[in-house]
């Protein structure tokens, strides 16, 4: 049996990754999940065939769109960063 076939091996795999991303923050591993749960939900309800590289490729471009749009929403904020003008070691 090929487990990458089963659309609840994704879903659990995209489970870990959003634990993952919770004990090692970072936001990396948030698109991945999201990815992943995506993929498998596809496999579940059947848009997506029994093919490894479609089954990859849809993964990828989900995690990649899904980052992005993450990344536009709730990443860096105007203002957020710090620009320094000046060295602590400058007197």
């Amino acid at each position: 049996m090929d487990y990458w076939q089963q659309g609840w091996v994704w879903i659990v795999a995209g489970v870990v990754l959003g634990v993952l991303e919770m004990l090692i923050p970072g936001f990396v591993f948030l698109g991945f999940a999201i990815g992943a749960v995506i993929v498998g939900a596809l496999i579940w309800i059947g848009l997506l065939g029994h093919a490894l590289p479609l089954t990859l490729l849809v993964f990828a471009v989900m995690s990649v769109v899904t980052w992005l749009v993450l990344r536009r929403v709730l990443g860096v904020r105007r203002g957020q960063t710090k620009h320094w003008d000046r060295d602590i070691n400058e007197n």
